[in-house]
């Protein structure tokens, strides 16, 4: 596993939200959620189940409009109100373009082998000539371990094999952020760290990332940030190393006393 870089280049964040609100019916699966990533930099989200995690990553995604507060990605900013309404399609897909997202259920179109799978981001969004996106389709696909897979169908792949793939075909779009939903939770134990060790790779490479995972070692190895949620709102917030290893809020130590982290083991 990498180790965090203290000395990488901190600039404006590449992700700001302020005071994020989503609501579901009566429910508050958002509660004026605030949260800054520094670009290069590996932020994540842990907290239990149905505290919002996902919920967060679909709305910085756009994949659900938030209720209020504000959203910043890149250069693209958003600015939320109760009822009010969604940006333009042309605007959701340029912006959508720039976010790879990978999902817990891989969400491979089944008709297509790995190498199709990969391909058809940059064919249909970007328009790229079917040669050039095939030749870094294959790049990707041997990139995450795949070489060997690009001709076989998603009903013939191991799940690990799968979510490698969704990865390589999020990698296709070059996008600004990679955001990462729970990849490893619907995989057989045995499957879990080939999956994490590609993951491991791209935060290797700078890439920023915003992953919720209940993978706790993984991310202490990982995470240049972590960010402990309960009910919809931040309970506690730090470096991986204190979030993990040293937490101050009894829920946070709560939570994380049943997967025996210790500083420096």
């Amino acid at each position: 596993m990498p180790v965090p870089n203290p000395d990488r280049p901190i600039g404006r964040p590449m992700i700001e939200l302020t005071n994020l609100c989503k609501r579901y019916g009566a429910q508050d699966a958002l509660k004026g959620m605030s949260l800054s990533v520094d670009p290069g930099s590996v932020h994540v989200l842990i907290g239990p189940s149905g505290c919002g995690k996902s919920t967060l990553l679909r709305c910085v995604n756009l994949l659900e409009q938030p209720d209020a507060g504000s959203l910043r990605v890149g250069e693209a900013n958003f600015v939320f109100a109760p009822g009010g309404p969604m940006p333009p399609d042309s605007v959701l897909e340029r912006f959508r373009s720039r976010l790879g997202m990978v999902f817990q259920q891989f969400d491979l179109f089944p008709h297509m082998t790995a190498l199709q799978n990969v391909m058809v981001g940059p064919r249909l969004v970007r328009n790229m000539p079917a040669g050039g996106a095939r030749e870094k389709a294959l790049e990707l696909l041997d990139k995450v371990g795949l070489s060997d897979k690009a001709d076989v169908y998603p009903r013939n792949l191991s799940g690990g094999q799968a979510q490698r793939v969704a990865i390589a075909r999020a990698m296709a779009m070059e996008p600004d952020v990679l955001l990462f939903d729970e990849a490893t939770s619907a995989l057989d134990p045995e499957l879990v760290e080939e999956v994490l060790k590609v993951m491991a790779g791209l935060a290797s490479e700078g890439k920023t990332m915003v992953i919720v995972t209940h993978e706790m070692a993984f991310a202490r190895d990982i995470a240049h940030r972590v960010t402990f949620m309960e009910a919809g709102a931040m309970v506690e917030e730090g470096s991986a190393d204190d979030i993990l290893t040293r937490p101050e809020n009894p829920r946070t130590q709560s939570f994380l006393s049943r997967f025996h982290l210790r500083a420096g083991g």
